[in-house]
């Protein structure tokens, strides 16, 4: 019954992905040549939305499922580590035209050659598996 629930947010967050073209091809396009601010505004909106809920919940010290406060880890700065994932990130998409949660998305309405993206994707996890040791961290 769990599942459930993740799966029916799942499909309701795909298809206002899809209604808001934020999965368009054209629409990212447009974003990596600076020529609209549509995926600007999307993707501005939900860090907005997202940092105005996470200082809402620490201030009132919400609890998860299980009982405990739900509080962010530190993280060590490391900016170098950033901007090559970052660039590397960046280049996948801008080359694919989708990130990872998009791809799935775009599965689901049929764009089947999205399946090499996914693959290489899933390959891309692994080589980082196998050279975690060696990357700055």
């Amino acid at each position: 019954m769990k599942a459930l629930k993740f799966l029916l947010v799942g499909i309701f967050f795909g298809i206002v992905l899809v209604k808001s073209e934020a999965v368009s091809w054209y629409r990212i396009y447009e974003m990596f040549k600076f020529q609209s601010f549509h995926m600007y505004g999307i993707i501005g909106s939900a860090v907005a939305i997202g940092v105005i809920f996470f200082l809402i919940v620490k201030k009132l010290s919400l609890k998860n499922i299980s009982g405990q406060v739900i509080s962010a880890a530190d993280k060590e700065k490391n900016y170098k580590a950033n901007i090559l994932g970052g660039t590397i990130f960046g280049f996948g998409w801008a080359l694919a035209g989708a990130c990872p949660g998009p791809m799935y998305i775009l599965l689901g309405t049929g764009v089947f050659s999205i399946l090499i993206v996914i693959a290489a994707a899933l390959l891309g996890t692994f080589v980082y598996g196998l050279l975690k040791n060696k990357l700055p961290h």
